[in-house]
């Protein structure tokens, strides 16, 4: 392998850790779990990218599906003589090392590299992706002017068709790039020679193995690491790779002075399997709440490329409720939901039926409050007419995370989390998410962008079904948690 090929993703992989770079040409003996969402954001990157060509219009386009390297490599030399001012995906290769640029425009008798991200800002990788591209560019004969990272305006509010130069900012980054690309000959040359080892590099775990992304051999790398480890810490306080640089992996072992106070109880209590209850702070907080008692919980997603008038990129949009109304105490919860149908803007009649179901002076019981308040008060702005009403149910919001949160009732189970994910069964085991097809927020956002790409039949209603499930079981375990602390208050 002296002359191994790379692509621009391979030597990203590498500058994160060499291991996974080796890895991702020699995959372990290992089954790694599958990564749902790894599509998705795919899907969602070449949208914005396509998207993006709208600010050069009228280039050519150097398709990946369809055309082997050669030939894409022979495309983009022929465009490049013919005098084509912009290409789309233009593809080289230089010392077999192969980059494909978002958009590239001729400036004069050089080049301006555009390279298009989802994200709001420019980051430290972004800047050494365009710095491959560059290195490579220059390899082939060509000279690049300049350099841009194209990245979302997450100020930009749409209102009518979408405007791609109020979406998109470019910055100039050719200054930074031009630092990073006088070590790319070495950099290339090390990787290089890392995929040409006959053993796996032997790098231990670290803060790179998050860092700028999440590996996608963590569960190999990490499967020494036992339950209860020094990982399982929640929050920042003690160094937790200082720790494992130590020998010291399990909580039992963790030097109890260097944590945090919320990490040190979360250790004695998971060590010592040690349940803590205040029973005042669960009445007190009981007592704060009342009847009728309605439990809410929203879905939301969220896309670069606002989808409707009067959203701005990243914008949570809610799609779903799952609403369970007790009249009063003790009284068998009366459950209402709301799915939107693929495609729509939900907003208006999600608004009116949750308006609809929720008595004026009802008590709204959520799990997070800032999440659901802030949904609500979206909805507030966007509907004046709407205002008022929404407006008086926000000032009924209450929190059933609070005696969690602030430790009044807490589980060992729990690992030091508040998440309803972990609360749930703690306390009410006979509940689980395990065996849902839609198991959490990320999974039902997916499973509602998922919808939207499906045709009516029944596909479709077996997904509509499995999201409804979920969000249902979001607040039946409210319900159940409720009932769970007033147990704890009766006598003994």
């Amino acid at each position: 392998m002296a002359n191994a090929g790379l692509s621009k993703s391979l030597i990203l992989k590498g500058l994160q850790c060499r291991k996974a770079l080796w890895l991702a040409k020699n995959p372990p003996a290992f089954e790694l779990p599958p990564k749902p969402d790894l599509e998705a954001r795919f899907r969602a990157g070449t949208e914005v990218g396509i998207l993006a060509q709208q600010l050069f219009p009228g280039g050519v386009e150097v398709p990946y599906e369809g055309l082997s390297f050669a030939e894409q490599l022979a495309r983009t030399k022929q465009l490049v003589a013919s005098g084509a001012e912009v290409i789309y995906e233009a593809s080289f290769s230089f010392s077999a090392v192969f980059v494909k640029v978002d958009i590239l425009v001729r400036d004069g008798d050089a080049w301006q590299i555009h390279e298009v991200k989802m994200g709001t800002s420019v980051k430290d990788v972004n800047l050494d992706d365009v710095a491959v591209q560059h290195y490579v560019l220059n390899g082939c004969g060509l000279s690049v002017s300049r350099s841009f990272l194209v990245h979302i305006n997450n100020q930009y509010v749409r209102q009518g068709p979408i405007d791609v130069d109020q979406l998109f900012t470019g910055e100039d980054i050719t200054p930074l790039v031009l630092a990073r690309l006088q070590g790319m000959p070495e950099v290339v040359q090390e990787l290089r020679a890392t995929l040409c080892e006959a053993a796996e590099p032997c790098i231990d775990i670290g803060p790179h193995c998050t860092d700028p992304y999440e590996c996608d051999y963590i569960p190999y790398c990490w499967q020494h690491i036992p339950a209860d480890s020094i990982f399982d810490l929640r929050g920042r306080g003690g160094d937790k790779f200082a720790l494992y640089n130590q020998g010291i992996v399990r909580l039992e072992d963790a030097p109890l002075e260097q944590l945090n106070g919320a990490q040190r109880f979360q250790a004695e209590a998971t060590v010592e399997r040690k349940n803590i209850t205040d029973r005042e702070a669960v009445r007190e907080f009981l007592d704060s709440l009342w009847y009728p008692l309605c439990h809410l919980d929203f879905e939301t997603f969220d896309t670069p490329i606002p989808p409707f008038d009067g959203v701005r990129p990243y914008q949570k949009i809610p799609f779903q409720y799952s609403l369970h109304i007790q009249q009063e105490a003790g009284a068998e919860p009366e459950h209402f939901e709301y799915l939107a149908p693929p495609n729509i803007d939900p907003r208006r009649e999600l608004a009116e039926r949750l308006l609809a179901a929720i008595p004026t002076n009802a008590c709204v019981l959520t799990y997070n409050q800032a999440f659901e308040k802030g949904v609500l008060r979206e909805l507030a702005k966007l509907f004046p007419d709407l205002a008022e009403a929404i407006e008086a149910r926000v000032t009924n919001v209450r929190d059933l995370m609070l005696p969690f949160k602030k430790r009044h009732v807490y589980r060992w189970p729990m690992r030091g989390s508040y998440s309803i994910k972990e609360v749930l069964p703690a306390l009410v085991p006979e509940l689980s998410y395990a065996e849902l097809e839609v198991a959490d927020g990320m999974a039902a956002m997916q499973a509602y962008r998922d919808m939207c790409a499906l045709e009516p039949g029944e596909e479709l209603e077996r997904l509509r079904a499995a999201m409804l499930e979920y969000c249902q079981l979001d607040t039946l375990a409210m319900v159940r948690i409720l009932v769970n602390l007033e147990e704890i208050i009766k006598d003994k």
